[in-house]
């Protein structure tokens, strides 16, 4: 293998490792989403005051604060993925020597990979039902109430967008993998 070595992956202030460019946008709108939480709160306080107070129940609170927190479900996974906060058995990663923990890397990398971009199509296919009637126009999908935005659409299109994300983020992942030097045995047992 040739002998190269990356650079120190960059390190936030959570002390989290963020291993590439996309990585470290994804994992800065964190902070944005993070007000997305906040107003989905206020929504829902102007609506029990609106209820329960001035007996005004709003038509609109209960989809806007669906939208927002689904939003926010949905870049829980781009970001995770970019603060390598992703689900992993630590039992067995830890307990392997770095020669097997970036063959695992490599591995699950390709499995990802397979599964991001199943997902993918079939987010692409209903981000189009959801965008467009079946004459080809332009027509964004409603929820089918008395206000009938047209939430169901944009979160369609979110879905395909944050799993071409993170298809994006894993390719780059399993570059690094690929060009990461796994110390030989010799290496491994701290001898040169």
């Amino acid at each position: 293998m040739a002998d190269h070595t990356d650079p120190p992956a960059h390190v936030d202030g959570d002390d989290v490792e963020i291993r590439s460019g996309l990585d470290r946008i994804v994992a800065g709108s964190a902070k944005f989403f993070a007000w997305a939480i906040f107003l989905a709160f206020l929504v829902t306080v102007f609506e029990v005051i609106s209820r329960y107070v001035f007996d005004a129940p709003t038509y609109w609170a209960h989809e806007s604060t669906t939208f927002l927190i689904a939003a926010i479900f949905l870049v829980g996974g781009p970001i995770a993925l970019a603060r390598d906060k992703h689900i992993r058995v630590r039992i067995f990663y830890d307990s392997v020597s770095p020669r097997r923990r970036r063959l695992l890397d490599i591995v699950n990398s390709l499995i990802a990979l397979v599964f991001f971009a199943g997902l993918a199509y079939a987010a692409w296919i209903m981000s189009w039902k959801a965008t467009h009637n079946p004459n080809g126009e332009i027509h964004l999908e409603g929820t089918g109430t008395s206000w009938n935005p047209p939430t169901p659409a944009l979160l369609k299109i979110m879905v395909l967008l944050c799993v071409t994300v993170m298809f994006a983020q894993t390719v780059m992942h399993l570059v690094k993998a690929v060009r990461r030097d796994a110390p030989g045995p010799a290496d491994a047992a701290g001898e040169k």
